[in-house]
C-alpha cells in the first residue's frame, strides 16, 4: 500500500501533515519579525500570546513527536497549540499597527481581530497534555469525566471569545490595548463586565481540571514501574518547572525576570513531555533532577554567603572598604564551591538519584577492599559482584590476561 506521502494525500496522522503544520508555524514565527516592526514593538512585547522564542520550541517538540509517533495525539496537540500561539502573536502585532497606529487604515484588520484570541484554544490544547499523557488517553478510565469537563469548559470559553469578537467587529467597537487585545476581551471595557466575571471562573476551573489530572498522574506514578514510571517522572519534572516559573512570575508581577522564568518553565515543560513520549534517554531523568536541585541549592547557599559577608564587612569596616568586602566574599564563595557542591550532591543523590548513590558507594567499597587484596580469584569475584550490584547487567564475564599467558 502506498504511503500518504507517496500518494500526495494529506491527512491528519501522516508525516506529511506534520510537515505542513510545522512549516506553517515556522512561517507564522518568521512573520512576527516584520509585523513587530510594523507595530513599532519588539519581539518581547507584552501581548496576550507568547513570544516566538516560546512557540517555536513547542512547535519543534510537537513536530518531532507527530513525525515519529503520528498515532499519538499529544504531538498534534502540542503542534496545534504552538500554531495558535504564533497566530495570536502575529495578529496582536497587526491589530496594534492597524487600530492604534493607522486608525483602521490597513487592510484585513478585522481578520487580525478574529485571529488574535488564538491564545484561548492554545491554552486549552496545551492543557490537554497532562490529561492525555503519555499515549493520548487519560491516566485511568475514572478520569474521563475530568477530560470531558475540561473540554466542555474550554469549548464554551473559545466560543464566547469568538462571539464577542464578531460582535465587536459588527458594531465597530474595535478598540485594542497596547498589546493588541480587544478591549472587550481584555477586561478594560466596562461594557464587558459580565464577560470579565465569567472569565474569572474559566481560569480557576481550567486550572482545577489541570491539577486534578496532575494528581491522577502522580497516583499513576506511584503504581507504575519501568518505562512508564520514568515517563511520568519526566512529566512531573516538567510540570514542576512550569509551576516554579509561574510562582516566580506571580511574585514578581510583570517584571522581566518573572516573565522570563514563566516562559522558561513552559519551554522546559514542552521538552520534558517530548522526551517522555519519545522515550529518548529516559533513564537520565534522575540525574537531571539531582543535578538541577544540587546546583540550585549550592547557588542559593553561595549567594547567601556572599551577601552575608559583604553586608557584615560593610557594616563593620564602613562603606569605604566595600571593595575589600566584595573581594573577600568572592574568594570565600569560590573556596566553598567544590566542598559544598560535593556534600550537597551526595545528599541530593541519596534522595533523588538513589541508583547513582548506591553505585558510587559500591565502587568506593570495592576500591577500598582492592588495596589489601592479594588473591586474584577473590579480586575477580569481588569485581564481578560489585559490577552486578552497581549496573545489574544481563550478562557479565571477566577476562584477565597475566604476563602474556592466556
Amino acid at each position: 500500500m502506498a504511503s500518504p506521502a507517496a500518494g500526495g494525500r494529506l491527512r491528519l496522522g501522516s508525516p506529511v501533515a506534520a510537515l505542513v503544520l510545522g512549516g506553517l508555524v515556522l512561517v507564522l514565527a518568521a512573520a512576527a519579525v516584520p509585523l513587530a516592526r510594523l507595530a513599532h514593538q519588539s519581539l518581547n512585547a507584552s501581548t496576550a500570546s507568547a513570544p516566538v522564542w516560546v512557540s517555536v520550541p513547542f512547535a519543534v517538540v510537537g513536530f518531532v513527536v507527530a513525525w515519529r509517533k503520528p498515532g499519538n495525539p499529544l504531538g498534534w496537540i502540542i503542534l496545534g497549540g504552538a500554531a495558535f500561539l504564533a497566530l495570536s502573536e502575529d495578529a496582536s502585532y497587526y491589530a496594534v499597527a492597524d487600530y492604534r497606529l493607522h486608525h483602521g487604515g490597513l487592510p484585513l484588520g478585522w481578520l487580525a481581530l478574529l485571529a488574535q484570541p488564538g491564545w484561548a484554544p492554545a491554552i486549552v490544547l496545551l492543557g490537554l497534555t497532562n490529561l492525555l499523557f503519555p499515549d493520548g488517553r487519560p491516566p485511568s478510565p475514572r478520569w474521563r469525566w475530568v477530560l470531558w469537563v475540561y473540554a466542555g469548559i474550554g469549548l464554551v470559553w473559545i466560543t464566547w471569545t469568538m462571539v464577542i469578537t464578531v460582535g465587536a467587529i459588527i458594531s465597530h467597537r474595535t478598540q485594542v490595548d497596547p498589546g493588541g487585545n480587544l478591549l472587550l476581551l481584555s477586561g478594560t471595557d466596562p461594557a464587558a463586565g459580565w464577560w470579565n466575571a465569567v472569565q474569572g471562573l474559566f481560569f480557576p476551573l481550567l486550572g482545577l481540571c489541570w491539577l486534578a489530572s496532575l494528581a491522577g498522574q502522580v497516583a499513576s506514578w506511584r503504581r507504575s514501574s519501568g518505562v512508564r514510571r520514568q515517563q511520568l517522572k519526566w512529566l512531573l519534572a516538567g510540570s514542576a518547572a512550569a509551576g516554579i516559573g509561574f510562582g516566580i512570575a506571580t511574585m514578581l508581577g510583570t517584571a522581566a525576570i518573572g516573565v522570563a522564568c514563566f516562559l522558561a518553565g513552559l519551554v522546559a515543560f514542552s521538552l520534558c513531555v517530548g522526551v517522555a513520549v519519545l522515550r529518548y534517554r529516559l533513564f537520565d531523568i534522575d540525574r537531571v533532577i539531582s543535578r538541577t536541585l544540587a546546583y540550585a541549592i549550592v547557588t542559593g547557599l553561595l549567594i547567601g554567603v556572599y551577601a552575608g559577608i559583604v553586608l557584615l564587612a560593610t557594616e563593620v569596616l564602613g562603606s569605604h572598604h566595600s571593595t575589600v568586602a566584595v573581594a573577600a566574599a568572592t574568594l570565600a564563595a569560590a573556596a566553598l564551591f567544590n566542598p559544598l557542591r560535593r556534600r550537597v550532591q551526595t545528599m541530593v543523590d541519596r534522595r533523588f538519584n538513589r541508583a547513582r548513590y548506591d553505585a558510587d558507594r559500591i565502587v568506593a567499597g570495592f576500591a577500598a577492599r582492592l588495596q589489601d587484596a592479594v588473591d586474584l580469584d577473590a579480586v575477580r569475584a569481588d569485581l564481578a559482584s560489585s559490577v552486578q550490584q552497581a549496573l545489574e547487567p544481563a550478562h557479565l564475564s571477566v577476562w584477565i590476561r597475566a604476563g602474556g599467558r592466556q
